[in-house]
Protein backbone atom coordinates (compact mmCIF):
# COMPACT_ATOMS: atom_id res chain seq x y z
CA UNK A 1 0.00 0.00 0.00
CA UNK A 2 1.48 3.55 -0.91
CA UNK A 3 2.45 6.11 1.61
CA UNK A 4 -0.43 8.91 1.12
CA UNK A 5 1.54 12.02 -0.98
CA UNK A 6 0.50 13.66 -3.58
CA UNK A 7 1.31 11.04 -6.08
CA UNK A 8 -0.60 8.20 -4.47
CA UNK A 9 -3.24 11.54 -4.81
CA UNK A 10 -2.69 11.47 -8.92
CA UNK A 11 -2.58 7.72 -8.87
CA UNK A 12 -6.00 6.71 -7.30
CA UNK A 13 -8.04 9.58 -8.82
CA UNK A 14 -8.66 8.74 -12.06
CA UNK A 15 -9.26 5.35 -11.66
CA UNK A 16 -12.96 4.96 -13.06
CA UNK A 17 -14.43 2.48 -10.04
CA UNK A 18 -12.88 5.37 -7.29
CA UNK A 19 -14.70 7.95 -9.61
CA UNK A 20 -17.91 5.85 -9.80
CA UNK A 21 -17.91 5.47 -5.78
CA UNK A 22 -16.98 9.58 -5.55
CA UNK A 23 -20.01 10.08 -7.98
CA UNK A 24 -22.13 8.05 -6.03
CA UNK A 25 -21.28 9.08 -2.64
CA UNK A 26 -21.95 12.55 -3.79
CA UNK A 27 -24.84 11.57 -4.93
CA UNK A 28 -26.22 10.17 -2.06
CA UNK A 29 -25.13 11.95 0.91
CA UNK A 30 -26.40 15.65 -0.94
CA UNK A 31 -29.78 14.02 -1.12
CA UNK A 32 -30.07 12.52 2.39
CA UNK A 33 -28.69 15.93 3.51
CA UNK A 34 -31.15 17.83 1.45
CA UNK A 35 -34.44 15.93 2.96
CA UNK A 36 -33.18 14.95 6.52
CA UNK A 37 -32.04 18.70 7.00
CA UNK A 38 -35.77 19.24 6.73
CA UNK A 39 -37.14 16.07 8.58
CA UNK A 40 -38.66 17.90 11.44
CA UNK A 41 -40.66 20.86 9.52
CA UNK A 42 -42.04 17.56 7.28
CA UNK A 43 -42.94 15.86 10.51
CA UNK A 44 -44.85 18.67 11.55
CA UNK A 45 -46.46 19.96 8.83
CA UNK A 46 -46.97 17.20 6.67
CA UNK A 47 -47.41 13.89 9.27
CA UNK A 48 -48.66 16.78 11.77
CA UNK A 49 -46.52 15.34 14.63
CA UNK A 50 -45.99 17.17 17.90
CA UNK A 51 -42.94 18.14 19.06
CA UNK A 52 -42.46 14.92 21.56
CA UNK A 53 -43.83 12.80 19.00
CA UNK A 54 -40.64 14.33 16.20
CA UNK A 55 -38.26 13.58 19.35
CA UNK A 56 -39.43 10.11 18.94
CA UNK A 57 -39.15 9.90 15.28
CA UNK A 58 -35.83 10.93 15.51
CA UNK A 59 -34.54 8.60 17.87
CA UNK A 60 -36.33 5.99 15.78
CA UNK A 61 -34.15 7.25 12.94
CA UNK A 62 -31.08 6.93 15.02
CA UNK A 63 -31.25 3.52 16.01
CA UNK A 64 -31.79 2.35 13.05
CA UNK A 65 -28.54 4.46 12.07
CA UNK A 66 -27.21 2.30 14.86
CA UNK A 67 -28.23 -0.77 13.59
CA UNK A 68 -27.77 0.37 9.88
CA UNK A 69 -24.19 0.26 10.50
CA UNK A 70 -23.34 -3.20 11.41
CA UNK A 71 -25.70 -4.46 9.02
CA UNK A 72 -23.36 -2.16 6.56
CA UNK A 73 -20.23 -3.77 7.57
CA UNK A 74 -21.82 -7.32 6.84
CA UNK A 75 -23.46 -6.43 3.78
CA UNK A 76 -20.38 -4.86 2.23
CA UNK A 77 -17.83 -7.33 3.24
CA UNK A 78 -19.66 -10.04 0.76
CA UNK A 79 -19.90 -7.23 -2.09
CA UNK A 80 -19.82 -3.89 -1.58
CA UNK A 81 -21.03 -2.25 -4.62
CA UNK A 82 -24.58 -4.57 -4.00
CA UNK A 83 -24.08 -2.80 -0.39
CA UNK A 84 -23.74 0.28 -1.16
CA UNK A 85 -26.90 0.19 -4.11
CA UNK A 86 -29.14 -1.33 -1.45
CA UNK A 87 -28.50 1.13 1.12
CA UNK A 88 -28.75 3.77 -1.37
CA UNK A 89 -32.52 2.13 -2.77
CA UNK A 90 -33.52 2.00 0.79
CA UNK A 91 -33.07 5.59 1.41
CA UNK A 92 -34.92 6.46 -1.53
CA UNK A 93 -37.77 3.79 -0.91
CA UNK A 94 -38.14 5.49 2.57
CA UNK A 95 -38.16 9.26 1.19
CA UNK A 96 -40.72 8.07 -1.80
CA UNK A 97 -42.63 6.37 1.07
CA UNK A 98 -42.74 9.68 2.91
CA UNK A 99 -43.34 12.24 0.12
CA UNK A 100 -46.11 9.85 -0.95
CA UNK A 101 -47.90 8.61 2.30
CA UNK A 102 -46.52 11.03 5.10
CA UNK A 103 -49.77 12.14 6.35
CA UNK A 104 -50.20 8.64 7.98
CA UNK A 105 -48.01 8.52 11.17
CA UNK A 106 -47.27 4.99 10.98
CA UNK A 107 -46.07 4.89 7.29
CA UNK A 108 -43.96 8.20 8.37
CA UNK A 109 -42.00 6.21 11.94
CA UNK A 110 -41.41 3.14 9.91
CA UNK A 111 -40.38 4.93 6.90
CA UNK A 112 -37.54 7.05 9.57
CA UNK A 113 -36.34 3.78 11.03
CA UNK A 114 -35.48 2.56 7.43
CA UNK A 115 -34.11 5.85 6.23
CA UNK A 116 -32.06 5.95 9.60
CA UNK A 117 -31.17 2.13 8.94
CA UNK A 118 -30.16 2.58 5.35
CA UNK A 119 -28.30 5.75 6.15
CA UNK A 120 -26.23 4.43 8.80
CA UNK A 121 -25.22 1.22 6.51
CA UNK A 122 -24.45 3.80 3.51
CA UNK A 123 -21.11 5.24 4.92
CA UNK A 124 -19.80 2.25 5.94
CA UNK A 125 -20.54 0.49 2.68
CA UNK A 126 -19.40 3.38 0.24
CA UNK A 127 -16.09 3.35 2.31
CA UNK A 128 -15.59 -0.24 1.97
CA UNK A 129 -16.37 -0.06 -1.65
CA UNK A 130 -13.71 3.00 -2.25
CA UNK A 131 -10.60 1.38 -0.20
CA UNK A 132 -11.66 -2.04 -2.57
CA UNK A 133 -11.53 0.11 -5.52
CA UNK A 134 -8.05 1.66 -5.02
CA UNK A 135 -6.42 -1.21 -2.36
CA UNK A 136 -2.85 0.49 -2.92
CA UNK A 137 -3.48 4.45 -2.40
CA UNK A 138 -6.29 3.17 -0.01
CA UNK A 139 -5.56 6.25 2.29
CA UNK A 140 -5.49 8.50 -0.57
CA UNK A 141 -8.86 7.85 -2.23
CA UNK A 142 -10.46 7.64 1.64
CA UNK A 143 -8.88 11.32 1.89
CA UNK A 144 -11.21 11.77 -1.28
CA UNK A 145 -14.03 10.27 0.26
CA UNK A 146 -14.36 12.08 3.15
CA UNK A 147 -14.12 15.51 1.49
CA UNK A 148 -16.42 14.06 -0.91
CA UNK A 149 -19.05 13.89 1.83
CA UNK A 150 -18.30 17.71 3.63
CA UNK A 151 -18.74 18.86 0.03
CA UNK A 152 -22.28 16.62 -0.37
CA UNK A 153 -23.61 17.85 3.44
CA UNK A 154 -22.81 21.23 2.61
CA UNK A 155 -24.12 21.35 -1.01
CA UNK A 156 -27.19 19.20 -0.01
CA UNK A 157 -28.45 21.07 2.81
CA UNK A 158 -28.23 24.05 0.24
CA UNK A 159 -30.25 22.87 -2.05
CA UNK A 160 -32.80 21.51 0.43
CA UNK A 161 -33.16 24.54 1.66
CA UNK A 162 -33.90 26.33 -1.68
CA UNK A 163 -36.30 23.11 -2.87
CA UNK A 164 -38.22 23.98 0.80
CA UNK A 165 -38.56 27.34 -0.32
CA UNK A 166 -40.17 27.25 -3.31
CA UNK A 167 -41.79 23.55 -3.04
CA UNK A 168 -41.69 23.35 0.87
CA UNK A 169 -40.68 19.93 2.86
CA UNK A 170 -42.63 17.30 0.50
CA UNK A 171 -39.89 19.05 -2.27
CA UNK A 172 -36.96 18.21 -0.15
CA UNK A 173 -37.92 14.57 0.57
CA UNK A 174 -39.11 14.07 -2.49
CA UNK A 175 -35.34 15.19 -4.03
CA UNK A 176 -33.78 12.85 -1.63
CA UNK A 177 -35.75 10.37 -3.16
CA UNK A 178 -34.81 11.04 -6.50
CA UNK A 179 -30.94 11.46 -5.56
CA UNK A 180 -30.43 8.23 -3.96
CA UNK A 181 -32.21 6.67 -6.72
CA UNK A 182 -29.66 8.00 -9.01
CA UNK A 183 -26.56 7.63 -6.70
CA UNK A 184 -27.69 3.73 -6.93
CA UNK A 185 -28.20 3.44 -10.66
CA UNK A 186 -24.78 5.02 -11.12
CA UNK A 187 -23.46 2.26 -8.66
CA UNK A 188 -25.62 -0.67 -10.26
CA UNK A 189 -24.02 0.68 -13.83
CA UNK A 190 -20.68 0.24 -13.02
CA UNK A 191 -21.57 -3.09 -11.84
CA UNK A 192 -22.68 -4.09 -15.31
CA UNK A 193 -19.55 -2.87 -17.01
Amino acid sequence: MAAPGLNSFKAALPRCSVMIGFATAFLVMSGHFAGFTFIRPFLEEVTRLDISTVSLALLVFGLGGFLGNFAGGVIAERNPAWAVALFSLLIASAAFALSLFGTVAGVAFVATALWGGAFGGFPVAISIWNARAAPDHAESAGAFLASIFQVAIATGAAIGGLIIEGFGSTGAILYTASATLTGAMVILGLKRQ
